[in-house]
Parts: structure tokens; sequence; C-alpha cells
């Protein structure tokens, strides 16, 4: 075959391959450009570059231009740097996750956590603002010990060594604020498989709940005490809940109109997807639960500090779930 008839019989898969290469190695770019109909996907790679190889021991056996074997030579080159470079370190992967992967997946499920954000906070304010004006409602909505422990409890007239309990170690009460916390996260997204149903519930439950108790304390003078000691590590325990409800909901929602896909089907990819976040909201669980025990309980720290803590957690949560991953991989 001459040279001519080898170059116009290839030289389209050696751009596309080129183009592939240059997609992948441009990190500048703020967002990989969608593949076109006849481009190469990272799943097509490792044939593709097999090809250029043999197109290049053809080109080098027949003697044809040094500029062609130098530029088939160049290209695979940058192939093999790509296919065979060592994995990421498993501590990398994990960070990547974290910072990139988990708020991309979860603004790629935009709706269904606009959806649960309103099922949880609507019923939040609604009963604090309710409870103001009605502030007998609560005994309909709280078991009355439950009542009169947290009043106890939260009572600025008090003398306890930690906010928000009157017993129990910093570890000891690590434990259990992870324990209760992702108690409540896995209620909310495993009940998701009752058709979304059961995510609803616990969302309105848990809204309800929460504000019942933050209003009640307020009304009767113990808010300063109340607010103080949660105001820490409100932002990731909240947010994990509302994010727990985001993954019930998706999966709720394959059951109940999965598209064009097979039921089994949707299901399977809304599972994948509610596994992918139930590892996020189990780290800010966590988290939630270090606060907690190791900094909201803190009596002699300032107001003015807690509170300064308080709305930075809320702000670096708020920016990451924003603007975290955009620009990689996984916003694509």
């Amino acid at each position: 075959m001459k040279q001519e008839d080898f170059v116009s019989l290839y030289s389209a898969e050696w751009i596309l391959f080129e183009r592939w290469l240059n997609t992948r190695s441009d990190i500048r770019a703020k967002k990989r450009k969608p593949l076109a109909g006849n481009d190469i996907s990272d799943y097509d790679f490792p044939v593709r570059y097999r090809r250029l190889c043999q197109h290049l021991s053809i080109a080098q056996q027949r003697g044809y231009s040094p500029l062609i074997t130098d530029k088939l030579e160049t290209l695979m080159q940058r192939g093999h740097n790509v296919l065979y470079r060592p994995p990421a370190p498993r501590w990398r992967r994990v960070v990547d996750f974290f910072l990139m992967e988990f708020p991309c997946l979860l603004r790629k499920n935009h709706r269904y956590f606009w959806a649960s954000f309103l099922l949880f906070y609507v019923p939040f304010f609604g009963m604090i603002i309710l409870l103001h004006f009605y502030p007998e409602l609560v005994h309909s909505l709280i078991d009355p010990k439950q009542i009169s422990e947290m009043e106890k409890m939260y009572d600025p007239a008090s003398k306890f060594d930690s906010l928000g309990r009157s017993s129990g170690s910093d570890l000891q009460m690590f434990g259990f604020y992870i324990w209760n916390n992702v108690s409540i996260g896995f209620q909310t997204f495993a009940s998701g498989f009752f058709v979304g149903v059961g995510s609803i519930f616990y969302l309105l439950f848990n809204g309800i709940h929460i504000g019942a108790v933050a209003g009640h304390l307020t009304v009767i003078g113990s808010g300063e005490t109340f607010w103080r000691f949660v105001v820490g590590h409100s932002g990731p325990e909240l947010t994990a809940i509302v994010i727990s409800g985001t993954a019930g909901l998706r999966i709720g929602m394959a059951i109940v109109a999965p598209g064009r896909k097979r039921r089994v089907d949707a299901l399977i990819e809304a599972g994948t997807v509610g596994v992918k976040l139930a590892m996020g909201i189990f780290a800010m669980l966590v988290f939630a639960a270090f606060i907690e025990a190791y900094w909201s309980s803190i009596v002699w720290v300032p107001d003015v500090v807690k509170y300064s803590v308080g709305a930075l957690i809320w702000l670096l949560i708020i920016i990451w779930l924003w603007r975290g991953g955009r620009g990689s991989d996984y916003a694509a």
C-alpha cells in the first residue's frame, strides 16, 4: 500500500485518537466537551490504542516518511502514558470522591434534593413559627417525659459541665451521637424503597419533631442555651438528613416512574446513586457527631465564637455542595 493511501485510510482514526488525548489532558478546561457522534469513548480507548500501535508497526516496516512514523510514535507514547499510568493512591480516590464526585452526583439529582429540602425545612420552620403563637401545641407532638428532660437539659439555670447533656464522657457521647445520627439517616434513605413514601414520612416527621423542640425551647426562654449548642453541628447533620431524603426519593421514583427504562434497570441505577450518596451521608453524620461531642458541648466558649464557627461550617458546606467538582470529569 502506498503511503498516500495508508494516510488517507487511517488519518481520521489518528485525528480522533489525538482529540481524545487532548480532551483528556486539558485540565485547564472548565468543562469537558461532550463527545461528538464519531468521537471515541474511554471504553474504546484500549482498542484504538492497539490499532494505533499496529499502524505504527506497519509504517516502520514499510519505511514510510519520518513525518508519519514520528507522528504515530508521539501518539503511541501519549496513549501509553494514559493506559499504563499507575492508579491513583487509595487516599487520593477517597479525597476525590468526597471533594468532587459526591457534590457533582448530588447536583445531578438536584430535583430530588430540593424536594427533600422543602419536605424537611418547611415543617421545621413552620413548627418554630406555630409554637410561637400556640405554645401548648408541643404537648400534642412530644411525649411529656421527653419535654421535661429537654427542658432540664437546656435550662439556663442548670449547672452542667457540658451543654446538651447531663452525663457521659465526650467519647461515650460521640458513640451515642454516631448511632443516633446514622439511624435517622438510614431510616430516611432506606425507607425510599417503599415507593418513596417512607422517605417523605421521615423527612416530614424529623422536620416537625426537630422544629417542635427548637420552637418550644425558644418560647420558654431556653433558646440561647439550645441554639449555642446546636449551631456547630447542625450544618452537617441537617444537610445529611436532607441528602438521605434525596437518595430515598431517587429510589422511590425509580420504582414509581422508571421512564423508558425497565423498572429493574432504573432501580439498579438509582440504588447505585443511593449507595454513593450514602457514603457521603455517613461521613457527614460522623463529622456532625464529632462536633456535637467535642465542640458543641463546651460551656466556656463565648457565644460569638460558637455562632461564628457554626456559620463558617454552614458556609463551607454550601460552597462544597455548590462548587465541588465543577470542571472535573465527574461534572460531565
